[in-house]
């Protein structure tokens, strides 16, 4: 998918950017505008896209003195699919926030970052995930393998969903905090970024959850 327009997925044409943008301003848009707020396309190919959209009664058009604005038709049958359209990529972050719900060991904080979460990735980009896996207890062999197997399972579900490649990285608290004191790349790329997904903070203070054998 590409996350700078994932309209592309199943719209090549520019009527999905347009009803997308339609879509996500929630009031009636000049040609200009929409030109403006699309991701693609020239003001003239939208001007005719928009005509043929019109047409169709998806998109309603208005006559405002001199100047003509257009909106999405919300009574229309194919409307609810620009809204989908619209939330492509926050589908995605629900879906993912929803896996990690269901894990049975959890990190206590995760995140989306790097070009997904910019908006500015293409079908080719990979998604990149934040993920603090540490406890305040040790954790045993058995919830190390569950998590490995949680995160496996993961990179195949985004690429099942979106066809994009999917990279976590996993890091304990101390090794985030080495991360922030030294402000390395990854720090900063992830808190520039970053798409809060999943979050279990509490006031107590987080140890690195070394292995212990299991009893």
């Amino acid at each position: 998918m590409d996350f700078s327009d994932p309209s592309l997925t199943i719209s090549p044409t520019l009527d999905g950017s347009i009803l997308v943008a339609l879509e996500s301003a929630g009031k009636p848009l000049t040609v200009s505008e929409v030109a403006s707020a699309s991701t693609r396309g020239s003001e003239i190919g939208i001007r005719k896209a928009i005509g043929r959209l019109v047409h169709q009664g998806i998109v309603a058009a208005t006559q405002i003195g001199n100047t003509r604005v257009y909106a999405l038709n919300r009574e229309h049958v194919a409307a609810h699919i620009a809204t989908e359209l619209a939330q492509l990529r926050s589908e995605t972050w629900r879906r993912i926030t929803g896996e990690i719900e269901g894990w049975n060991v959890r990190p206590l904080y995760a995140s989306v970052f790097g070009s997904a979460a910019r908006g500015d990735g293409d079908s080719e980009s990979g998604l990149g995930m934040l993920v603090e896996a540490f406890t305040t207890n040790v954790m045993t062999d058995a919830q190390m393998d569950t998590w490995d197997s949680n995160v496996d399972r993961l990179h195949d579900l985004v690429r099942h969903w979106t066809g994009n490649p999917f990279q976590a990285i996993t890091l304990t608290a101390a090794e985030w905090s080495e991360h922030r004191r030294a402000k390395s790349a990854i720090y900063k790329n992830v808190v520039r970024d970053e798409i809060r997904l999943y979050d279990e903070f509490a006031p107590v203070t987080y140890r690195y959850p070394k292995r212990k054998k299991n009893q």
